[in-house]
C-alpha cells in the first residue's frame, strides 16, 4: 500500500491519541483523524502550525518523514526516523565497511540509470538524446570521467522550452524554485525508504559532504530526477513564463510519491519504487546483490 502525503498549509493544531493523527484547523474548526500508519510524508508550510512532541515521535516510530517550510513556503528542514530498520546495526555495519570498487561501482550505475532517464525525458519532448545515450555507454566505474556532469550540461540546456532561457542554479529564475520543490520531496522520500531499509542517509557513494546529512539520498535519488522534471515539464507547457509557485502546480509537486514509474519493466508507484531501490542498495551493501534497482523512464 502506497503510504499517504499530507500538506498542511493553513494554521492547524496537530495531536495524537490511539495511534490517530488528529487535526484540528483553526479557520474552520473541522477536526478530523487518519492512521498514523498511513502517513509516508508530511509538509508543514504556515507559521501558525503547531504539532505535539509525542506527534512527532510517532510518526518518527512509523518512518514518516515530516518536512517543514520556510517563509517562502519552500522545503527547509526534515526529520526522520533513526530506528527504521530491525536489522539497522547490522546494516550500518555493512554500509560502512564498503569497499571502495563496490562504491565506485555502484556510482557508475546510478549515474547510467540518471543519463539513460535524462536522455528518455529528453527525446519525450522531441529534443536529441543520441549523446545523452553514447554518454550512458559510456560511463565507467566511478565515472572517472565524470560523464554525469557532461549529459548535465547537454540536458539542461534543452529539456525546457529556449523563451525561459534557462540556467540550472538553486537560487536562480522559475522553473529552479519547481525544481528545488519537487526535489526536496524527492530527497525526503528516498531518505525515509533508506532509513526502512537499515541504511544511514548521511554516508553516501559519492556525495561527501561534512555537512550535508543526507548524502546517500542524494545519491540515490539522481536517477529519481527525471521524473520530477517530467512534471516541471508539464507545469510550463500549461503556464508558459508565468512559473512562480501558485496552489495548483504545489498540488502536481505533491503526487510525486505517487506518481507512476516502470521499475523491472512493471509499473509501480514511485514511493514503493523508491523502496525497491533502497533494499536492493542493502543487498548489494551486504554482498547478495550486485545491482541496484532504478526505475526507467518510459
Amino acid at each position: 500500500m502506497i503510504k499517504k502525503t499530507l500538506y498542511f498549509g493553513n494554521p492547524a493544531y496537530l495531536k495524537t491519541s490511539n495511534e490517530q493523527l488528529i487535526i484540528e484547523l483553526h479557520d474552520s474548526g473541522e477536526r478530523r483523524t487518519i492512521p498514523i500508519e498511513d502517513i509516508g510524508l508530511l509538509i508543514l508550510d504556515h507559521r501558525q502550525i503547531t504539532i505535539t512532541q509525542v506527534l512527532l515521535a510517532r510518526l518518527l516510530a512509523n518512518n514518516t518523514a515530516v518536512i517543514t517550510c520556510d517563509e517562502a513556503h519552500h522545503p527547509a528542514g526534515m526529520w526522520f526516523s533513526l530506528d527504521g530498520n530491525t536489522l539497522q546495526s547490522q546494516r550500518f555495519q555493512a554500509q560502512v565497511e564498503a569497499t571502495v570498487p563496490l562504491k565506485k561501482q555502484l556510482w557508475q550505475q546510478t549515474v547510467v540509470s540518471k543519463i539513460q532517464n535524462q536522455a528518455a525525458l529528453l527525446k519525450q519532448e522531441r529534443q536529441e538524446s543520441k549523446l545523452l545515450y553514447t554518454y550512458a555507454g559510456e560511463v565507467k566505474s566511478g565515472d572517472s570521467e565524470n560523464h554525469e556532469a557532461k549529459a548535465a550540461a547537454y540536458y539542461w540546456k534543452r529539456i525546457f522550452p529556449d523563451f525561459l532561457m534557462f540556467k540550472r542554479d538553486r537560487f536562480g529564475d522559475p522553473p529552479n524554485n519547481l525544481l528545488n520543490y519537487g526535489y526536496a520531496i524527492l530527497r525526503a522520500i528516498v531518505a525515509r525508504s533508506l532509513t526502512g531499509s537499515g541504511l544511514l542517509p548521511t554516508l553516501g557513494i559519492h556525495h561527501r559532504n561534512q555537512y550535508n546529512s543526507y548524502c546517500l539520498a542524494d545519491d540515490i535519488m539522481e536517477p529519481y530526477r527525471p521524473f520530477v522534471d517530467k512534471l516541471v515539464c508539464q507545469i510550463i507547457k500549461g503556464n508558459g513564463k508565468f512559473l512562480e509557485m501558485t496552489p495548483s502546480m504545489k498540488h502536481l509537486l505533491l503526487s510525486i510519491p505517487s506518481m507512476d514509474v516502470t521499475i523491472e519493466g512493471k509499473n509501480s508507484p514511485l514511493m514503493n519504487a523508491v523502496q525497491r531501490t533502497t533494499a536492493s542498495l542493502s543487498k548489494c551493501y551486504e554482498g547478495k546483490a550486485r545491482k541496484i534497482i532504478y526505475p526507467e523512464l518510459i
